[in-house]
């Protein structure tokens, strides 16, 4: 798999041990080798557009030029975080100034068809926050129009590029995990999603997550970026879902669930548990891989092999780094691990350096300078994000839905 190197290392680290990990191909920070510097304007810039701000900034040769917000407040907010950026109210205005060649659409995510199709039919390289739609309709929409795109145009469903979850896709695709057994994923926040304004309008229009017909609660707007992951490692994805909720702790008249479950069937038996809720930290963000041999456990800027006592031994486990979790030893996956050892780091570096939305803006960037494709095309978060809506779906009607994933 040409996104992991399989090469073994072995060096001697901190108090005479020696560390070995499976190394994979990470992305060099900046040569992008970018014929001239990359314009890009940023359309939404509430918490997450800031965010792609920030990590748009890290790379070498992009420069934030434009920030564009129907949101007075928030485009003056933009601004301040873009030094030398030009604001602009409309997305229209923004593409017509000729003054940027690639946008990054973080609108909510109920606006997406409509942002993300003028952008598309503009020609520009363009990279869509997901989930990528609202409803099933809107997903074949872009999706049609991504395929006629001029420009490049990435998905941001984020596990695709991690580096970690790379190299952890390695292992699954072993005999290390050997037969999948289960899968189960959580995201525990203790957040209130309420953005508070003292006027209703604006108000109104800020929350649009606690509105029903405009959210998939937090099935569609968490749990798509969690599936996709799921859907990646194993090439497939659940027929049939059901789920139950409930608000269990913000009594404040909202109506979408502030605590979720669902249960996913594959066609071939496999099952997927998720849950999340917004009253709770414990155990925050993560995906789980059951195996005969093996389990996986992803933490987006860290992972873990807990090996089975009746597994076979390959030999490398003797000389892994491990981090204790009450009664189980992780094996830690350390992405650049041979740099690391080279520098005695091994043990302070098992996590990444950036979040992972970095690793998909810069995916996407490298994408445009080598005129390829980007980790995650439209057509696949469209599929993910059709399952996190059909997993909504059955957690408000608390019936089991089909999945229909034809014609994406």
């Amino acid at each position: 798999m040409t996104e992991i190197d399989r090469r073994m290392f072995l060096s001697q680290a901190a108090g005479g041990l020696a560390a070995m990990a499976l190394v994979p191909e990470l992305r060099a920070f900046g040569g992008f080798g970018l014929d001239a510097g990359l314009r890009v304007g940023v359309i939404g810039v509430g918490r997450q557009g800031r965010e792609i701000m920030g990590e748009l900034g890290k790379l070498d040769g992009v420069s934030v030029v434009g920030v564009c917000d129907v949101d007075e407040r928030r485009l003056k907010s933009g601004l301040r975080r873009a030094s030398g950026a030009t604001g602009y109210a409309s997305v229209k205005e923004m593409l017509a100034s000729g003054e940027v060649d690639a946008v990054a659409v973080a609108t909510p995510t109920h606006t997406h068809r409509e942002v993300g199709i003028e952008c598309l039919d503009a020609g520009v390289h363009v990279y869509l926050e997901c989930p990528l739609a609202h409803t099933r309709e809107d997903c074949v929409a872009l999706s049609d129009a991504a395929r006629n795109a001029k420009g490049v145009v990435a998905a941001g469903l984020q596990g695709r590029s991690n580096p970690v979850y790379q190299l952890a896709r390695g292992f699954f695709r072993s005999d290390s995990v050997r037969d999948l057994v289960s899968m189960h994923a959580q995201n525990n926040r203790k957040t209130s999603w309420v953005t508070p304004s003292n006027d209703p309008v604006r108000r109104e229009a800020l929350n649009w997550k606690l509105d029903p017909a405009r959210s998939n609660g937090l099935a569609g707007e968490w749990g798509t970026q969690q599936f996709d992951v799921f859907h990646w490692y194993t090439g497939k994805y659940p027929t049939k879902v059901s789920g139950h909720g409930a608000v269990r702790f913000y009594e404040d008249g909202r109506t979408v669930h502030d605590t979720i479950h669902c249960s996913m069937i594959y066609e071939d038996g496999a099952l997927l548990g998720y849950d999340a809720t917004l009253a709770n930290s414990y155990g925050g963000r993560h995906e789980v891989f059951f195996g005969s041999n093996a389990a996986i456990k992803l933490g987006w800027s860290h992972g873990w092999l807990f090996k089975e006592a009746d597994a076979p031994t390959q030999g490398w486990e003797v000389y892994a780094n491990r981090q204790q979790f009450h009664n189980d030893e992780g094996i830690t996956l350390i992405a650049g691990a041979t740099k690391l050892a080279e520098q005695g780091k091994l043990k302070e570096g098992v996590g990444l350096p950036n979040p992972a939305v970095y690793y998909a803006l810069e995916d996407w960037v490298k994408a445009i300078a080598s005129k390829g494709a980007p980790a995650c095309s439209v057509a696949e978060a469209a599929r993910a994000t059709v399952v996190g809506i059909a997993a909504n779906d059955a957690i408000v009607s608390g019936k089991t839905v089909d999945i229909d994933l034809s014609g994406l």
